[in-house]
């Protein structure tokens, strides 16, 4: 049995190109770095002394700044390419967070949030092409699935080296974050291979050929407009769920750590081999359907009337992540065969909009519903929500197919 197991993790993981590999233990160590803005509330109020309002303010600037960075790095992608976009965004960003652990003007923080967040997230569509770009035929969603692996596990110890960072100083959260993104920088600019004439071969694309533009797309737009209505509901899990679990579940501190974390450990274990054995059985818009349907009910399972609140978390989280390895390797699959090289970067800006916009918006109306309702009717519009989300990538999906059927 055990060799089974490990036969099917071989599988899994081989095939990948070797720059997939190096660009995942990149990532891996981006996402350990990314520290400070989990524990910028606290640092506003607790290290700053300033009020819960200006703690708010400074986390929507982030956000502000994300998307703004978001639209300018995936334009820049398809200009300069993904390489010196990747480089530029983390040594600059990571020069700037270290700036901002040494200003205590709270006027100035506002800005600094706004440009720091910039150029932290003008590094995610670049990362997102490059991986379509280093990835071999046939490989594409196991190299996002591998990407977003690295992830998970690098924000998983990154928040546990937080915590115990922000106990002893702030300050050092910020220090840390910046010296982290600038040697990811340079490990870009030394360990990955050049694109060589990049600029010169976009610029006589651009002359020879006409380059479809992501918003002249209708299928794209429609899919990301249904995307970012999907991942404003998801994200709410690891926002306002938490405090849920915590005030009316009763749940301590150290059992919601456990409990979400179990997100990212069963991702770890189980993705891979999942996306390896499903992948090319049915089109990519069926698995996020199926995933979309395990999200409604993992909110449902909040309403329902189950007195062990541990085991129901549980399973609640269990269920959430279960649907998220079937969506988001997927939806990363269906950007990608939008776009193609010329274009990838503003593609991928469309789809890291759409998170941008889920982390402003998500968990203002999310907390906001749950004040003047109750957390039942935001778990419960929440599914319908998410439901209906499922439906409409379901007609998107028998659509695109009967255009094929047609084309044909």
């Amino acid at each position: 049995m055990f060799k089974q197991i490990f036969n099917s993790y071989k599988t899994s993981f081989s095939g990948l190109s070797k720059e997939t590999w190096l660009l995942s233990i990149v990532m891996m160590f981006n996402r350990c770095g990314s520290m400070a803005v989990p524990f910028m509330g606290l640092y506003v109020t607790q290290s700053l002394h300033r009020s819960e309002m200006d703690a708010g303010l400074i986390i929507t600037l982030f956000g502000v700044g994300s998307i703004l960075g978001s639209a300018t790095g995936g334009k820049l992608t398809d200009i300069i390419g993904f390489r010196p976009v990747q480089i530029l965004s983390s040594i600059i960003g990571g020069l700037l967070f270290i700036l901002f652990s040494t200003i205590s003007h709270f006027s100035t923080l506002c800005v600094l949030a706004v440009v720091i967040s910039f150029f932290s997230e003008a590094f995610r569509p670049a990362n997102f092409t490059a991986v379509a770009h280093y990835a071999k035929e046939n490989t594409i969603t196991r190299s996002y699935s591998l990407n977003r692996l690295a992830v998970n596990i690098g924000w998983s110890a990154g928040i546990s080296m937080a915590g115990i960072i922000a106990s002893i100083n702030y300050k050092l959260l910020f220090i840390v974050e910046g010296s982290v993104s600038m040697l990811v920088g340079l490990s870009i600019l030394f360990l990955l291979p050049k694109v060589q004439d990049f600029i010169k071969k976009a610029k006589e694309n651009r002359s020879t050929m006409v380059i479809l533009k992501p918003w002249e797309d209708g299928f794209y737009v429609k899919f990301i407009l249904l995307t970012t209505l999907f991942i404003t509901c998801a994200f709410l899990m690891f926002r306002v769920v938490p405090v849920f679990f915590k005030e009316e579940w009763h749940i301590d501190e150290f059992a919601i750590g456990i409990i979400i974390g179990l997100n990212g450990a069963i991702i770890a274990l189980l993705e891979m081999i999942m996306i390896n054995k499903i992948e090319k059985k049915r089109s990519p818009m069926f698995f996020i359907v199926i995933g979309s349907v395990f999200f409604a009910v993992s909110y449902l399972l909040l309403s329902a009337p189950i007195i062990f609140h541990v085991l129901s978390a549980v399973l609640t989280i269990v269920t959430f992540t279960v649907g998220e390895m079937f969506v988001l390797p997927f939806i990363n699959t269906v950007v990608i065969s939008r776009s193609n090289e010329h274009n990838r970067g503003l593609y991928a800006a469309g789809y890291t909009l759409s998170w941008s916009c889920a982390q402003v918006v998500g968990p203002l109306a999310g907390f906001y519903i749950a004040k003047h309702l109750v957390y039942n009717w935001l778990w419960f519009g929440l599914a319908c929500i998410l439901l209906l989300c499922a439906y409409g990538f379901s007609v998107m999906d028998k659509r695109q197919q009967q255009t094929v059927l047609e084309a044909n």
